[in-house]
């Protein structure tokens, strides 16, 4: 199925698209499928260098709020961790930025989800130690402006404080619902009700960290070689937002185990992250689920999702709204 908000160009308009911007040309080399917002290329530029081209949805496109102005965070991510030290999250290099288009390096190795079958356990516990270690180091990145939520000015969606910010977020979420006509599975006055109930527990968040929020394994890259198997990068930060970092370890639970004595837990702490597991971060974790499946219900609308995997959405969901009001 085709996705409502991609924005396509022939070779042709690629490479006079580079040029114009940046003095550069490409030659496309392919269209990488993956992704289901923006559009993205493999291309070699005029220099030899290879790169991955990032366009935004053209301005019409339907979008949800917290999306609009989404290109520009992702290129305040790659700007933020550049400056932390060599190495310590590895990510794609900025290569040049437009209005609407991104160009980053190409990173080696494969997709975690694509190279999970071949990993033998020991070698994947010791690439979630490390995905922990990268994870903790992304964290100690904090909001230049002190503020919460998502940085684009466009999305309207930040706050001097952690329950403000979050809740504007789920609203935001809620409000797009309606503008869909979405079907939730669950009524919008009960999420508001769960999230309100959880200010106490999301006022423990104190300082804006950057969360990616969208590291399942399909965002990570490894070099699976059995001589030196390692993460070789974090790709697609356009969704990350200020905020608590435990929420990460929502998207990062699709990779596997995120409880107190897995893997990830133990290689985010030795790198000096804090997970204390207290029943007010179980209950933001499972406010962060609600979140997410508020997400992945509602963009089934402008993307133009349906079918199982619009089901799939609405149960998951429907899941954590049941865990949220199991824990009373």
């Amino acid at each position: 199925m085709q996705s409502l908000t991609k924005r396509r160009l022939s070779a042709a308009g690629l490479d006079a698209l580079l040029r114009e911007a940046t003095g550069v040309g490409c030659r496309l080399e392919e269209e990488l499928t993956d992704g289901w917002f923006n559009t993205a290329y493999r291309v070699r530029l005029d220099d030899g260098r290879a790169a991955v081209v990032k366009l935004a949805p053209p301005a019409e496109a339907p979008v949800l709020r917290y999306e609009r102005g989404i290109m520009s965070t992702e290129a305040l991510v790659y700007r933020r961790l550049a400056g932390l030290a060599d190495g310590t999250v590895p990510t794609p290099e900025l290569l040049y930025r437009g209005d609407d288009f991104l160009a980053v390096s190409v990173l080696a190795g494969t997709p975690w989800d694509r190279a999970a079958e071949h990993l033998a356990p020991a070698t994947d516990a010791a690439l979630r130690r490390e995905l922990g270690a990268i994870t903790a180091r992304l964290h100690t990145l904090t909001a230049e402006d002190g503020r919460y939520g998502y940085p684009a000015p466009e999305a309207e969606l930040s706050a001097a404080d952690w329950r403000t910010a979050f809740t504007a977020m789920v609203d935001a979420l809620l409000a797009d619902a309606v503008r869909w006509n979405t079907d939730l599975g669950v009524p919008a006055a009960g999420i508001r009700t769960l999230v309100a109930a959880g200010g106490r527990a999301l006022d423990q968040v104190t300082e804006p960290k950057l969360v990616h929020f969208d590291l399942w394994p399909g965002n990570i890259f490894v070099d699976d070689r059995a001589d030196a198997p390692r993460i070789t990068g974090l790709i697609d930060h356009e969704r990350a937002f200020w905020g608590d970092p435990a929420a990460e370890l929502v998207s990062l639970g699709f990779g596997g185990e995120i409880g107190p004595d897995s893997d990830l837990v133990a290689g985010y702490r030795a790198a000096g992250g804090r997970l204390d597991f207290s029943p007010g971060l179980r209950r933001r974790l499972a406010l962060y689920g609600l979140y997410l499946g508020l997400i992945l219900v509602v963009e089934c609308g402008p993307r133009g999702y349906d079918g199982d995997r619009a089901d799939w959405a609405r149960r998951y969901l429907g899941d954590r709204v049941a865990e949220l009001r199991a824990l009373g």
